[in-house]
């Protein structure tokens, strides 16, 4: 008889879950080595990250897997440059994130990523020719209001968010266009980084500019548990990602950038003015209606025009 009485979506809920509270607190993590340079915290993750899954897979005996999809994707010249495509969007996100936390932009980290779903959903209407619904038409106007308010009134253009936002929403997509494990994948992405990453940390570690030292254990130990803090949320995301319903995963994901706004406003005391609450109450609205446009309730209930407009749309096509 079974005795496993384990739920699968239970699991799935506590696994995708704990990927998106450890990416919230992730800042945390960044800080304590903040005065090491950004392009060396990052030049670090590559390589440690790289090392760490490479131990995964020898550990859980999944190397014969990893080779075969290796070999798959090497003979499928459109799914190869996919993944290095995506491994230079995965390198822009993570400099422009830890340059971010560590120049006190945490704030616009979390606007980022409460923006980024919004954008996947524009990416998959632009090139992969998905029909827009009312609703997330409706999500997509009040999102551009709020970025354009924070632009206004905070003097400056956004970047941080929307580089956040747009590397991470192309490098899903570019990851949708894969046919290969989140294990492989995300280990090709940082093999490929990884040469340039190991050729500029002994350059700086020559030239004496290196913060990888023996002589600061507690630096040298974080920069290589960058590969630890990056690996786990990741094999906690594909571990829940596989057991649960799209729209359970959609609705988890706003758990890192909320948590991260927390700790911009609480914990680091980042200026949380009246008109950043304006942008974010608007984003936050944004994404209500974009979640509900999901839910039998609002995915039936459209204005006649934008009915007529689908029709006409049909006829065309």
């Amino acid at each position: 008889m079974n005795t496993d009485r384990t739920n699968p979506q239970a699991v799935g809920v506590a696994s995708a879950a704990g990927a998106y509270t450890l990416w919230g607190i992730l800042p945390v993590y960044w800080k304590l080595i903040q005065q090491v340079p950004s392009q060396q915290i990052l030049a670090h993750r590559f390589i440690w990250s790289f090392v760490f899954l490479l131990a995964i897979i020898l550990f859980t005996r999944k190397t014969r897997i990893f080779l075969s999809e290796v070999h798959d994707i090497v003979h499928k010249p459109k799914e190869l440059i996919c993944v290095m495509l995506a491994s230079i969007l995965i390198s822009v996100n993570w400099f422009t994130y830890i340059w971010a936390v560590n120049h006190n932009h945490v704030l616009e980290t979390s606007l980022g990523y409460y923006i980024n779903p919004l954008v996947s959903v524009m990416l998959g209407i632009i090139i992969l020719k998905e029909k827009l619904s009312f609703w997330e038409a409706v999500s997509f106007l009040l999102a551009i209001i709020g970025v354009l308010n924070m632009t206004f009134h905070y003097g400056a253009f956004p970047w941080v968010a929307l580089t956040l936002a747009f590397s991470f929403g192309f490098y899903g997509l570019f990851k949708k266009m894969i046919d290969i494990g989140a294990i492989t994948g995300i280990t090709l992405e940082t093999l490929f980084i990884t040469p340039i990453a190991l050729t500029f940390v002994f350059y700086v570690q020559i030239n004496g500019t290196g913060a990888f030292s023996f002589n600061t254990p507690i630096v040298a130990a974080l920069l290589m548990g960058a590969g630890v803090v990056t690996a786990v949320p990741l094999i906690l995301f594909a571990n829940g990602a596989k057991r649960l319903p799209l729209s359970i995963v959609g609705f988890l994901q706003y758990i890192a950038p909320t948590i991260t706004l927390f700790l911009g406003i609480f914990l680091y005391h980042e200026p949380f003015t009246s008109s950043r609450l304006t942008s974010f109450i608007f984003i936050w609205t944004a994404l209500a209606i974009f979640s509900l446009s999901k839910t039998k309730w609002f995915s039936h209930v459209e204005p006649a025009f934008w009915k007529k407009k689908d029709s006409f749309d049909t006829l065309n096509n």
